[in-house]
Formats: C-alpha cells, sequence, structure tokens
C-alpha cells in the first residue's frame, strides 16, 4: 500500500490511485462513445435488423460466460496491473479495426461481432483485475470514497459521451467514431505503466484451476448477503440489458429521432448515473448502507416503466424522468455493494469472487439482449421495451424480502480472514 501521502491528505493527493483513476475516466468515456456508435454503425450504415442489434449487443457479454470463472483464477494468480495493461492493448487493436476497415470500405457486420467479442474478452479479464487491484492502491477505510469517485466519473463519461459520439457522427460517419474509444483505451494503458506501487506477488497455489474456481463459487453461495447480491443484480442486467440492446432501435425506429438526437438524449439521461454516484456516500450515512442497498433499487425501478410511453417532442420528458431515476438507483446500488465486497472479502479469494459473482451478473446479459431483440422483432420495439421494464422492477422484490431488509449497515470488513473450504460455512 503506498504510503508516502498521509491518509487525511484523501485520494486526491494519492499520486498512483489519480493515474488509475484517471486512465479508468478516459477510458469509460471511449467505452461511452462505442456504446452508442456501435449500434449507430449497424443500424444506419450496415441496415442491421432488430435481432442482428440485440446479437450485437449479447456478443460484447457472451465472453463473461466464456471466461467468466477462469478469469477469477488468472486474476489471483497474477499481478492484476500487468493483465489490465495487456487488455488495453488488446483493445486498442480491436476497436481500432473498425475505422480501417471502414476507409477501406471492407466494414461488415460480422467484423463488428468479431470486435465485440474480442473486446469483451478483454473487458472481462480488465473489470475483474480492476476491482481486485484497487484494494492495492486505497486503504479499506477510503475505498467507499474511491468507488464513489470511479462510479461518479464513470456516470459523467456516459453524459458526455454520447454527447461527444453525437458531435463525432455529426462530424464523421459513423465508424470512425470510434477512433475516440481506441484512443481512450491507449490513455489507459499509458495510466497504468506510470503507476509505481510495486504490487505483491500473487498468493502460490496449488494451481488446480477447477478447484480454485469452486472455492470461489462456494464462498457466494455460502455467504447469504453475496448470494442475495448476485441474484437480484442478475435479474436486473438481464431485464436492463434486454432494454438496452434495443434502446437506440427505440428511439430511431419507433419516436423516430435523429441519429445524432439520439446521442443527446442518451447523455441526458446519464446524469442519473451521475446523481447516483453524487447520493450514494450521503444517502448511505443518513439511512445505512444496507437500506440504501435495496431501497434504491425498489424505489426507482417503477419509474423506468415510463419509458416505455415516449413520443416526440414533450414526450420526451417520460424518456428523460424515467431513465435519470433509473440510473440513479443504480449507481447508488453499485457503489454500495462495490466497496462492501471488496472491504468484506479476503485479498487472496477477491478476484474469484468476483468473478463467481459477475459470471452470474454479467452471464445473463447475452441472453437478455437476445431476449430484447427477440421481442423487438416479434412485437414492436415499443412493446418489448414495456415489457422488459416491467420485469426490471422484480429485483427490488428481491432485495426488499432478503436479509437486507432487517440490517440498517452492511459488515465491514474481516479481520481475520475466513477459509474459503465449504465446511467453514
Amino acid at each position: 500500500m503506498s504510503g508516502d501521502v498521509p491518509r487525511r491528505r484523501g485520494l486526491l493527493r494519492r499520486r498512483d490511485f489519480c493515474c488509475l483513476w484517471g486512465g479508468e475516466a478516459v477510458s469509460d468515456l471511449g467505452s461511452a462513445v462505442s456504446g452508442v456508435v456501435l449500434p449507430l454503425v449497424a443500424i444506419v450504415y450496415l441496415h442491421a435488423g432488430a435481432f442482428a442489434v440485440g446479437a450485437l449487443a449479447a456478443t460484447e457479454w457472451v465472453p463473461w460466460l466464456l471466461i467468466g470463472l477462469p478469469a477469477g483464477v488468472w486474476v489471483d494468480r497474477s499481478r492484476r496491473r500487468s493483465l489490465m495493461l495487456w487488455c488495453d492493448v488488446v483493445r486498442v487493436i480491436a476497436i481500432g479495426s473498425v475505422p480501417v476497415a471502414a476507409a477501406a470500405d471492407v466494414l461488415t457486420l460480422g467484423q463488428l461481432y468479431a470486435v465485440a467479442l474480442v473486446t469483451g474478452l478483454a473487458t472481462v479479464i480488465f473489470q475483474v483485475a480492476y476491482q481486485a487491484y484497487l484494494p492495492v492502491l486505497v486503504d479499506g477505510a477510503e475505498l467507499a470514497e474511491a468507488n464513489a469517485k470511479t462510479q461518479g466519473t464513470r456516470a459523467v463519461a456516459e453524459v458526455a459521451g454520447p454527447g461527444l459520439a453525437g458531435l463525432l457522427v455529426h462530424l464523421f460517419r459513423a465508424p470512425f467514431a470510434l477512433i475516440a474509444d481506441a484512443a481512450s483505451y491507449l490513455v489507459s494503458a499509458v495510466a497504468l505503466v506510470s503507476i509505481r506501487t510495486r504490487e505483491s506477488a500473487p498468493t502460490p497455489t496449488e494451481r488446480n484451476l477447477r478447484r480454485e474456481i469452486a472455492e470461489g463459487a462456494r464462498y457466494v453461495r455460502a455467504d447469504p448477503l453475496l448470494r442475495v447480491m448476485t441474484i437480484a443484480p442478475a435479474l436486473a442486467n438481464f431485464f436492463f440489458t434486454g432494454f438496452a440492446a434495443i434502446e437506440v432501435l427505440f428511439l430511431v425506429r419507433s419516436v423516430h429521432l435523429a441519429p445524432s438526437t439520439v446521442a443527446l438524449v442518451i447523455g441526458v439521461v446519464s446524469l442519473g448515473s451521475v446523481l447516483g454516484a453524487v447520493i450514494a456516500r450521503p444517502v448511505g450515512r443518513a439511512i445505512g448502507t444496507a437500506r440504501a442497498t435495496w431501497l434504491s433499487t425498489a424505489v426507482t425501478a417503477p419509474f423506468g416503466i415510463l419509458i416505455a410511453a415516449t413520443t416526440r417532442g414533450a414526450g420526451l420528458v417520460l424518456f428523460i424522468v424515467g431513465a435519470v431515476l433509473l440510473y440513479t438507483g443504480i449507481l447508488v446500488y453499485n457503489v454500495t455493494i462495490g466497496s462492501f465486497r471488496q472491504a468484506y472479502c479476503p485479498p487472496q479469494i477477491l478476484g474469484r469472487v468476483v468473478a463467481s459473482m459477475r459470471f452470474v451478473l454479467f452471464g445473463v446479459v447475452p441472453l437478455g439482449a437476445l431476449v430484447g431483440g427477440a421481442l423487438a422483432s416479434a412485437f414492436g420495439a415499443r412493446t418489448a421495451v414495456l415489457i422488459l421494464l416491467i420485469g426490471n422492477v422484480t429485483p427490488g422484490l428481491v432485495l426488499a424480502t432478503s436479509p437486507l431488509r432487517g440490517m440498517r449497515d452492511l459488515p465491514g470488513g474481516q479481520t481475520v480472514p475466513r477459509a474459503v473450504s465449504p465446511a467453514t460455512r
């Protein structure tokens, strides 16, 4: 742990944290650009249909099913910063291939699927490593602040990214806006190289992949809090991703907005993410972190149903209000449970715990995206949005009937690492 700056001077005075945080912030901005541009390339540039757009969104998440569990083992076996650095290099090459192919007039939908798959594989490893690496640079008492800062800049990126995407799409053809995302991963790689803190060598293991994966899965399954924090968000990811996969399609073909306006609207509603990141810690202090976890979802999710009634003109208010409140709840939840998990789980198994939870959380995403595309193809985008956002209310009900309902605050970190064998729980 870097100790060259006293804790009282805050995380903003910790050089290595700022390198990690700044690189991730720039990367998030680029990802927010591509999150809008990639489906626009498919819809406008390559004339993809509803199911093809849903399949493209699903492809980005399939890697969680392919390598989600072993990724946790690889992270626990390796130096996390090196893994993240190589992931950034891979993503620079993959995303950068799209504008190159477009310039040569050889871009195909198949290449978009391949790019989505490769970047998804790299992102799985990067995200698991990032969650496990942050406690190397930040004391446990400061994890909440670190996660709030990370989620806050991510939320700002989600606001600025679509707006930047709209500007780039307006100035250039859609594929060339992806240059911004490729450049952002390069900045992230440079920031990682700049970190000076020496990372401890990973704890030696038996090198039995199946056994190590099973240890992480058993740890999550045996803990009632980690278990419900896996089940409820998995339901949320299924329904919300189904909606997100057809969100651009809905705004373009059902609400009849221009591509640049779509980017602007998505950027505006992402203000809900900024709001959620800002209020997460004060809400947790005021009502308790456990209450903030379930109330943030149970109270805000029903407002998302307003989105299905969106129309052009004044009717856009329904989309904005519904989405802003939805995103606010998501960010309050994410900030709260992210810090809890990092402080609660022993470091030597944290990578596998994160991977086990995210294997379930993100493993349902491809299915949700495919279901979203299928529903839009069968019933139209508007009806599909309504079905999916009604379903998105169920995670709040699960959390509201869990052990969290009887708690004010989430428990703190373990002073003595718990054994990871199933017999200990």
